[in-house]
């Protein structure tokens, strides 16, 4: 299938049935616009309240607008079968590390009971081929190394958000190991990101949201870690491996149902303070200083992933350097500051363009 005049993902998703959880999300609203695009069948499961603004209030049709709560097995077996899903997409989650802290039985049961109720709708549900479950770069036991983290080495966590998605991690083993072996109808993996950016994140306390606010609001941003470092990414990077990843599944191809980090060119792991730099240059409104971390809350000062995996068994590669990720985040954002409208489609059919001009496996002109 062509859209946008290239030919995506071998057209895998054209016609296909899509449960994506966690939807009106700030991952998942994007997700939820590339797989109309594509072609898709989209129903979304999130939450029924949304904060205000949000990405997915500007989007059109992009999905089966389905409400509930993860946690609740009835809402989630009654989505699966109005879904009836070739594929699930799993990013519903509590995914802010100091809000696990404040209310850490939240991110507990909404990461480790949420997704082991879809996984068993997914068992009880004739149909399914695919499961997707998006966890996080911080499931690993983080020593601070200066290398990167892979897919074999030990899960941990110190907050309650880290540590409740390495044991969504183990979860998703356990299901893999002890229902869907070798020949079962059910292929299932999970994907490992490093920190996401791009137009459409409001969620409070992660650092170019709350930059936006400061703007907003004309005061300077008090940053927390400056130095601390993190493998930075455009959301539609990270969203290439999910669908690459799915692709795969959908196909049958069982070495696929595994673990897999999705993350930057070693470049593009910065400091918090070289980050807000680099976006100064496109934005240069954005103001910032530095206030003492609380020592009573824990995050991990280096964090970095190893991609070699995706990149020579998959064929996933980054389309955009990080200078062309804050240029389009930046975008986006000044664009909806002054007109309150949002650049997504515009910036997806860019993207998807520029995947093929440098000849990523997925995107073929």
């Amino acid at each position: 299938m062509e859209k946008m005049g290239v030919t995506q993902f071998d057209g895998a998703y054209d016609g296909a049935r899509v449960l994506l959880t966690g939807h009106t999300g700030f991952k998942g609203s994007w997700l939820a616009i590339w797989l109309k695009q594509l072609g898709a069948r989209v129903t979304g499961l999130s939450l029924p309240q949304l904060d205000e603004p949000n990405h997915w209030t500007g989007l059109r049709d992009c999905a089966v607008d389905l409400r509930g709560d993860v946690r609740d097995a009835d809402a989630v077996t009654d989505a699966m079968a109005q879904a009836r899903p070739d594929i699930v997409f799993h990013l519903a989650a509590q995914t802010l590390v100091r809000q696990s802290y404040g209310a850490p039985l939240d991110s507990w049961s909404t990461n480790v009971m949420g997704t082991a109720n879809v996984l068993d709708a997914c068992r009880r549900t004739p149909g399914v081929r695919a499961v997707v479950v998006v966890t996080t770069d911080k499931v690993y036991a983080n020593r601070e190394w200066h290398w990167g983290y892979r897919e074999n080495d030990i899960l941990g966590g110190h907050d309650p958000y880290s540590a409740s998605k390495a044991a969504c991690e183990i979860l998703v083993e356990s299901y893999r190991k002890s229902f869907w072996q070798a020949g079962a109808p059910v292929l299932l993996a999970s994907a490992r990101a490093g920190n996401v950016i791009g137009g459409g994140d409001w969620a409070p306390d992660r650092l170019v949201p709350d930059l936006v606010r400061a703007v907003q609001s004309n005061q300077p941003l008090e940053i927390r870690s400056p130095t601390s470092t993190r493998p930075w990414q455009h959301v539609l990077d990270c969203l290439s491996g999910y669908l690459m990843l799915g692709q795969q599944l959908l196909a049958g191809n069982a070495t696929f149902a595994d673990s897999w980090n999705f993350g930057p060119a070693a470049q593009d792991n910065r400091s918090v303070a070289q980050l807000l730099g680099m976006l100064n240059g496109y934005w240069p409104q954005l103001q910032w200083a530095a206030r003492p971390p609380s020592p009573a809350l824990h995050e991990a000062g280096l964090l970095l992933l190893d991609c070699a995996k995706a990149h020579n068994v998959l064929g996933w590669r980054p389309t955009l350097a990080l200078p062309d990720a804050l240029s389009m985040t930046a975008d986006w954002y000044r664009h909806h500051h002054a007109t309150g409208q949002s650049l997504s489609l515009e910036q997806l059919r860019r993207y998807v363009e520029m995947a093929a001009a440098i000849g990523n496996a997925w995107a073929r002109s």
